[in-house]
């Protein structure tokens, strides 16, 4: 989408940019809710996100592993949020809800690509769509933060197929029990 976008547009809104603050896991409401879980992946390990992952790549969904569940989770939620899109909030690249309540992965590829819905969970981006949408950054607009974060909720999500950022936000303020983070850069030159 932003790959043919000229360079000097992405300078131009370089400061359009909601930043970490803005992402779900920083939301003030769940300052009390632990950081017990750990979220992993091997796409996050290096400076970047490799290619493979991004539309400048295959575009292929990253391999991600958790562990830490507490015994009271009935479900999981698995988000991946781009802080400096030049968007009023964070883009929402994937959003895997109903995730079985227990220690897990999902391999690389994993969550379908713009095809549809990965059974039994649900998967959305904010373009829409189902599945996962590849980090694809303006030229020029800098490094991007990609966060993956994982929620333990105490309730099956109850989301439709498509929620919106508030019904997100409001599951996690209503059901969070514990979080897990981590974040990786990419920027198109």
């Amino acid at each position: 989408m932003f790959k043919k976008l000229p360079t000097i547009v992405g300078h131009a809104i370089a400061g359009i940019r909601p930043g970490l603050d803005q992402l779900l896991y920083n939301d003030p409401a769940l300052k009390d809710v632990p950081e017990s879980l750990t979220l992993e992946s091997a796409a996050f390990d290096g400076p970047t996100l490799p290619r493979l992952f991004t539309a400048d790549g295959k575009g292929l969904s990253p391999p991600f592993c958790w562990r830490g569940v507490p015994p009271e989770a009935r479900s999981l939620l698995l988000i991946l949020e781009d802080a400096d899109s030049p968007t009023p909030t964070p883009l929402i690249h994937t959003l895997v809800m109903d995730l079985p309540p227990r220690d897990g992965r999902l391999a690389t590829g994993e969550i379908e690509t713009r095809q549809g819905p990965f059974p039994p969970h649900h998967e959305r981006h904010d373009k829409t769509d189902l599945g996962y949408l590849p980090p694809d950054p303006p030229p020029g607009h800098g490094p991007h933060h990609y966060a993956a974060q994982i929620y333990a909720l105490d309730a099956p999500s109850g989301l439709s197929a498509t929620p919106g950022r508030a019904a997100v936000r409001n599951l996690l303020h209503r059901h969070a029990i514990a979080r897990g983070l981590i974040v990786t850069l990419y920027e198109r030159k």
